[in-house]
C-alpha cells in the first residue's frame, strides 16, 4: 500500500498553486484585498475627519468666516464645557483605577485560587460586557429616583441613597463596573500564565502574603495598564451614562455636552468638533502614559523552566470572605439595577405599593402599545441587517488581518481598526450629521442625511471595528489549503468555502453575529442623533417613555428586549451545537 500522505504533489498543481500565489500581490486580487481598508477608511474615517477639521478651519464648511481659527477651543475650555471636560476626566481615572482593581482581585480569585463558580463568575462578566451601559443607570435610576420604586415602596425619597447615586460617586461606580471586564481580561492573561516560582521564592525569604502580592504587582504592570487604558477611554467616551444618570444628577460629562451642542439650533458644529479633538486627545494620553510606563522594562517571566501555577487552596474563612466579595460585587453591579428594572416594570401608575400590589399591567400596556412595537420591530429589523452586514465585511477584513505578508494594506487596516475602537460613539454620530448634511453631498447625490440607510451605517460602523478583531483570530487559524484542496476535487469558490471553513468558524461567526446584534439593538447615541423622522429606535422610544415619566412602560419594555435577547442567544448557541456538533467541539477545545 503506497502511503499518500508523503507522495509528493504533483507538478503541475504545485506550480499552478505558486502561479496563483503570485498572481495574488497584482491586478484585482490586490485590488479585492484592499478594498476592506478602502471601504472602513470611507465609511468610518473620512466623515470623522471632516468634523474634526470643522473645528480649526470653520469657513471651509460654511460654519464661520475663518480659514484658521482656535476660537471653538478657547469657547470649550471656558463656562460649563470645561466643568463637563474637567469632570470626564477625573470621572476616567476614578473609574479606570477602581475597575482594575476589582478586576485584578476577581483575576487572582477565578485564575490562582481554589475559589467555587468560576465559570458562573466568568459568565456574569460577559453579562456586565453586553449590557449597555445605559440600562445599568437607568436601573439605578428607577430605583432611586423620587416616586421610584424604593420611594414608592418604602412611603418617602430615600435621600441619604439618591445623594451617593445622584454624583460623581454613582457615575464613577457605574462606569466602573461596566469597565471591570474589559481590565479583566487584560489582566487575567497574565495572572493565568505567571509560574509560581515568584511566590516560592518569596516565601522562601519569609515574606509575609502582602509582601509577595507586591512583588507579584510589578510583574502584572502590563497588564494592569492595559487595562486601565481601556477603560479610561471606554468611561470618557460612553454616551449612556452621560444621557441618563450624570443628567439626572446635573452632572456634565463632555459626550453629554457633544450631543448637546448639535442638538440646539443653530447647531454648533465647531464646539462639538473642538470636544471630540479633546476626547481623543485624553485617549491618546492614557495611551502615551501607558507605553511610557512600560518603556525600558523587561516583563519576560515566561520560559521554558517556568513551573506551572498551582492553585491556592483556601481555608473555609478565606473562601467565604471570597465568596462574599465576589458574589457581593455582581450584586451590586447587576443585581441591584435588575431589581430596580424588574421591581419598576412591574409597579402601578401611581401611589405607594407593596410587593403585592406589583402587576403585569405595564407589560400588557406595552405589548398592545403600537408605538412600542413599531419602535421594537424597526430596531430588531436594523440590528439584523447590521449583524449580517458587519459578519460580511468583518469577515474579509479579518482575513486581511490575519494574513501574512498583507504588506502597508494589512498595516493600514490594523490602524484603522485601532483608531475606530477609540472613537465615542457620538463623535462618530456627530461626524455623520455633519459630512451629509453638506451641500456637496447633495451634489455628488449621498442624499443620505435623515435616512434610514445613514442610520445602518452608523451602527456598521460602529460594530465593524469589534467584528472584524473578532474573526481575525479564527480565520487566521484556517490555512489556505483547505479552499485549495476542496478547489481541486471540483467545487467552485462558494461551495468550497461553505463546506471546507465555515464548519470551522461557525462558533466565531453566530458569536460575532449576536454580538453585533445585541449592540445594536439598544444602541443609544447613534440612535438618538441619527433616528430619521417617522421612525423611533427602540432605545430613543425608552428614553422618550422615561422622560414623559412613564417609568412603568420604560421599564417594562426594557425587561421584555432583555429577556427576548437572552432567548435568542440561548436559542441560536442551541442551533450551533445541534447543527454543528462537530464543529462546536473543534472549536471549544481550540
Amino acid at each position: 500500500m503506497v502511503d499518500t500522505t508523503i507522495a509528493p504533489r504533483p507538478r503541475a498543481l504545485g506550480a499552478a498553486g505558486a502561479a496563483l500565489r503570485r498572481s495574488a500581490g497584482h491586478g484585482p486580487a490586490a485590488l479585492a484585498r484592499s478594498l476592506p481598508w478602502l471601504l472602513f477608511g470611507a465609511v468610518l474615517l473620512l466623515p470623522v475627519a471632516g468634523f474634526l477639521l470643522v473645528a480649526v478651519t470653520p469657513r471651509t464648511f460654511a460654519q464661520g468666516d475663518s480659514w484658521f481659527s482656535l476660537d471653538a477651543f478657547r469657547q470649550v475650555l471656558t463656562g460649563w464645557t470645561a466643568h463637563a471636560l474637567l469632570d470626564t476626566c477625573l470621572v476616567g481615572v476614578g473609574a479606570a483605577a477602581l475597575a482594575t482593581a476589582i478586576a485584578t482581585a476577581l483575576a487572582w480569585l477565578t485564575e490562582r485560587t481554589t475559589v467555587a463558580g468560576r465559570g458562573l463568575w466568568r459568565l456574569l462578566l460577559w453579562a456586565l460586557l453586553l449590557a449597555p451601559s445605559y440600562l445599568e443607570s437607568l436601573g439605578w435610576t428607577w430605583l432611586v429616583e423620587p416616586q421610584g420604586v424604593l420611594a414608592r415602596m418604602l412611603g418617602h425619597d430615600p435621600t441619604a441613597l439618591q445623594g451617593v447615586v445622584f454624583g460623581p460617586f454613582g457615575v464613577v461606580w457605574v462606569l466602573a463596573s461596566r469597565g471591570v471586564p474589559f481590565a479583566y481580561l487584560a489582566v487575567s492573561a497574565l495572572v493565568r500564565g505567571m509560574g509560581r516560582e515568584f511566590e516560592d521564592a518569596a516565601r522562601t525569604h519569609g515574606a509575609s502574603r502582602a509582601a509577595t502580592l507586591r512583588l507579584l504587582l510589578p510583574i502584572l504592570a502590563p497588564g494592569l495598564w492595559a487595562g486601565f487604558a481601556i477603560v479610561f477611554a471606554e468611561s470618557i467616551s460612553d454616551y449612556g451614562v452621560a444621557a441618563t444618570l450624570a443628567a439626572q444628577a446635573n452632572f456634565p460629562l463632555a459626550t453629554g455636552a457633544m450631543e448637546q451642542s448639535i442638538s440646539t439650533f443653530p447647531a454648533q458644529f465647531p464646539m462639538a468638533s473642538a470636544m471630540g479633538w479633546l476626547l481623543l486627545g485624553l485617549v491618546a494620553l492614557a495611551l502615551l502614559a501607558q507605553r511610557r510606563s512600560l518603556r525600558g522594562r523587561s516583563f519576560a517571566v515566561l520560559s521554558g523552566r517556568t513551573r506551572p501555577a498551582v492553585r491556592i487552596r483556601l481555608s473555609p474563612a478565606g473562601h467565604l470572605l471570597a465568596l462574599t466579595g465576589i458574589a457581593g460585587f455582581f450584586a451590586i453591579a447587576l443585581g441591584v439595577p435588575a431589581f430596580g428594572a424588574g421591581a419598576a416594570s412591574m409597579l402601578p401608575s401611581a401611589g405607594r405599593v407593596s410587593a403585592a400590589g406589583l402587576g403585569l399591567d405595564n407589560f400588557r400596556h406595552v405589548l398592545h402599545s403600537s408605538e412600542m412595537v413599531t419602535a421594537l420591530g424597526y430596531s430588531a429589523r436594523l440590528a439584523a441587517i447590521t449583524a449580517c452586514a458587519a459578519v460580511v465585511f468583518g469577515a474579509v477584513a479579518g482575513r486581511a488581518l490575519a494574513r501574512r505578508g498583507s504588506g502597508g494594506a494589512g498595516r493600514v487596516l490594523d490602524l484603522l481598526l485601532l483608531a475606530a475602537v477609540a472613537l465615542p460613539s457620538v463623535l462618530l454620530a456627530s461626524g455623520y450629521i455633519f459630512t451629509y448634511n453638506l451641500p456637496i453631498a447633495s451634489r455628488l447625490g449621498l442624499n443620505l442625511y435623515g435616512t434610514t440607510t445613514l442610520l445602518v451605517l452608523g451602527y456598521l460602523a460602529g460594530a465593524l471595528p469589534s467584528a472584524a478583531r473578532l474573526l481575525s483570530g479564527s480565520l487566521g487559524q484556517v490555512s489556505d489549503s483547505l479552499l485549495w484542496a476542496a478547489r481541486t476535487h471540483g467545487r467552485s469558490a462558494v461551495p468550497a468555502w461553505t463546506g471546507a471553513v465555515l464548519p470551522l468558524v461557525a462558533g466565531s461567526l453566530v458569536w460575532t453575529w449576536l454580538i453585533a446584534f445585541c449592540g445594536t439593538l439598544l444602541e443609544l447615541p447613534v440612535s438618538q442623533l441619527l433616528a430619521p423622522p417617522g421612525n423611533e429606535p427602540l432605545s430613543v422610544a425608552i428614553t422618550r417613555q422615561l422622560q414623559g415619566y412613564d417609568l412603568g412602560a420604560g421599564a417594562a419594555m426594557t425587561v421584555l428586549v432583555v429577556a427576548g435577547v437572552l432567548a435568542l442567544i440561548a436559542t441560536a448557541l442551541g442551533a450551533l451545537r445541534l447543527l454543528l456538533p462537530a464543529a462546536h467541539r473543534l472549536e471549544a477545545v481550540a
